[in-house]
């Protein structure tokens, strides 16, 4: 079975082409994406208008990029599969209304798929791929989650953010700075000149005995610090001026605080996931699982254990169409999607720009 998926949920279009024939882990045999990074520098985050309207440009290109790259034609998909949520409303349209479109025009099954599972999955596409039953800690954007997982479908919430995501704690800060966006990968190469103990930033929730995340506390430490830095008032407000006022060490001192402190939580919280499952596999997902250091500490601290912890290719942890393809695949081979039954949704779509993953468990299909 070949599954065409769509991401267009932010700001980057990802289309891919994968095998779910048999009962292994579907195979990726193209994808493309395109990112809007250079076109929403000049604004600091992403227009949302301006997101749909570069998917609406994109969008077939790539998937002509994919077939080509699979050497296959578009009547070979047996499924089409696309972001339903979460994410921006006017972007998932985009994807979802070529994706039904084009299910219609073959005469295809169409699959809504949640964003946070193609994250989740995304790791069984690596080189090194995990297996069930695994904690995983889904650091994407706005969300940072702990999750217990079962098998495809068979989630359960153990702690997520009660205010700001570890995702976003990175991009303010980095924005204080003065980084521009985006401010996460920005804010990790500047962090390399610097010294974590320099300034010491408060680990929100470190010791709160649960699984939960809270990073507003630290975006606020920061903003503090910065003013101190800049010799400015206390209850002034925050502006570019700030960051101009800083040395380039100062920037790269608390740079380094900042993620020092974000991976600590990350961390501990994670390792703490695993004491109270009693499970001995993390998969880490989501583009803050890209960073370096977040995996450096990862590593040391699930190896001192006897811990296996498993992640996806760099590539592959910001958003992208193979891990929603990915999710379609292993879906229908959980027999979660009734494929050629009466059951499958009509060509008729919505989108769900707030869609809790833990939602998945009671509504499979």
């Amino acid at each position: 079975m070949l599954i065409l998926g769509f991401e267009s949920s932010c700001d980057e279009t990802g289309v891919a082409l994968v095998d779910a024939s048999g009962a292994g882990v579907p195979r990726l045999l193209g994808h493309a994406l395109h990112s809007q990074i250079e076109m929403h520098q000049a604004y600091g985050g992403v227009v949302p208008e301006l997101a749909s309207r570069d998917h609406i440009r994109r969008v077939l290109p790539l998937t002509d990029a994919v077939l080509a790259q699979a050497a296959l034609p578009l009547t070979a998909v047996d499924t089409v599969a696309y972001t339903r949520g979460p994410g921006l409303a006017g972007a998932l349209l985009v994807g979802s209304g070529v994706a039904c479109a084009m299910a219609v025009a073959l005469g295809k099954p169409v699959i809504g798929i949640h964003h946070l599972e193609g994250h989740l999955l995304s790791p069984f596409l690596s080189a090194d791929p995990p297996e069930f039953p695994f904690v995983a800690l889904l650091v994407s954007g706005g969300h940072s989650q702990l999750m217990r997982v079962d098998g495809v479908g068979r989630y359960g919430l153990l702690g997520e953010t009660i205010d700001d995501a570890a995702g976003e704690a990175f991009d303010k800060s980095a924005k204080l700075l003065g980084l521009g966006y985006p401010g996460g990968p920005a804010l990790a190469r500047l962090a390399e000149q610097g010294d974590p103990a320099v300034y010491r930033f408060p680990r929100p929730l470190l010791h709160s005995g649960d699984l939960d995340f809270s990073f507003a506390g630290l975006k606020t430490a920061v903003l503090t610090q910065v003013k101190r830095l800049a010799h400015a008032r206390p209850e002034g407000p925050a502006t570019p001026a700030l960051a101009e006022a800083l040395s380039e060490q100062a920037k790269a001192d608390v740079a380094a605080g900042v993620q020092a402190a974000i991976v600590e939580v990350l961390v501990k919280k994670s390792l703490a996931a695993l004491d109270a499952t009693g499970l001995s596999r993390l998969v880490v997902a989501g583009g803050v699982g890209a960073n370096a250091r977040l995996r450096e500490q990862l590593n040391a601290a699930c190896a001192r254990r006897q811990a296996r912890v498993h992640y996806p290719e760099l590539h592959l942890c910001t958003d992208n169409g193979a891990m929603i393809a990915l999710a379609a695949g292993m879906r229908v081979q959980a027999g979660l999607v009734p494929l050629g039954s009466d059951e499958v949704p009509p060509y008729a779509f919505d989108v769900k720009p707030r869609w809790p993953l833990a939602e998945l468990a009671q509504s499979p299909a």
